[in-house]
């Protein structure tokens, strides 16, 4: 076992009202095929030490996702897995059968983390109501949601009983300052802000800010851009289907930015959004 692997199982965030606390690098699972293949690269994240697996409905992968951590032969308890509730299955008794339904596909008898994938309009309040009852069943060891705006976390926090735990955003140096009144919102009431696409997709891979970088570190742009998401505080969830970037991504422990490269990096903001911008969503 090599020295990043060691120190990432160390390398972990507590999470409110969870027994449990969330490795900080976790590997995503968007557009992960049902297949063989996708299989293949959940097992090729846990063996090279990642701890953290992210998947959703949406991504029509949870039975890969499912059976890989089952043929792992990590002890479930090691391994912290997410899945999500899709916008079609909001409202109380439609998510109580959503959660159901993902959990017959994972295979398994828990899952670490549930989320509320979008901020559906009118259903929120409801939704959120079904999810705390799937909490205090044990089933979900922690629940959280996924593409809300302070507005968005207002709103559910008018009725709601527990906190979220997570708030999972697209978040990268890109959008960061833009982003700045969620994070600031999230860190006030306890909750851990995660990154998805902390990669951009790949569209800002070739920033020159960001290559120098590498060269200065001597490392790649992603690995700048994960290990700048860990040295703001963010859990990440770096996707690639492509063994060697999978391996890449998480080679991230042996190296810190500096003060002044942080700033740099900070400052590349552009308010970019390469997913859905939920900012503007009622």
């Amino acid at each position: 076992m090599n020295n990043n692997k060691d120190l990432s199982l160390f390398l972990k965030v507590e999470l409110i009202h969870c027994a449990g606390s969330m490795p900080v690098l976790g590997y995503g699972t968007y557009r992960l095929p049902d297949n063989i293949e996708g299989e293949r690269a959940v097992l090729l994240a846990l063996s090279t030490g990642y701890r953290h697996i992210d998947t959703a409905a949406m991504y029509q992968n949870e039975e890969v996702v499912g059976r890989a951590i089952r043929k792992s032969g990590i002890a479930r308890e090691e391994i912290f897995l997410t899945t999500k509730l899709w916008v079609d299955d909001h409202g109380g008794e439609k998510t109580a059968r959503a959660f159901e339904e993902s959990m017959n596909r994972l295979g398994l008898d828990h899952v670490d983390l549930y989320l509320s994938h979008w901020p559906v309009e009118g259903k929120r309040r409801e939704t959120w109501k079904a999810m705390e009852k799937i909490y205090l069943s044990g089933r979900a060891r922690a629940i959280g949601v996924s593409n809300y705006m302070v507005h968005h976390l207002d709103d559910i926090f008018e009725i709601a009983k527990i906190i979220p735990a997570v708030n999972q955003i697209e978040l990268h140096p890109f959008n960061y300052r833009s982003r700045r009144s969620v994070i600031d919102f999230c860190r006030e009431n306890g909750i851990v802000v995660q990154a998805y696409t902390p990669l951009t997709r790949g569209r800002k891979l070739d920033d020159p800010h960001l290559t120098e970088l590498g060269v200065k570190y001597s490392k790649s742009s992603s690995q700048i851009l994960i290990r700048w998401s860990l040295q703001r505080g963010f859990t990440v969830l770096p996707k690639s289907a492509t063994p060697e970037r999978i391996i890449e991504n998480f080679d991230v422990f042996d190296f810190t930015i500096d003060d002044t490269d942080m700033q740099l990096i900070d400052n590349l903001d552009e308010n970019l959004a390469v997913t859905w911008d939920p900012t503007g969503a009622p």
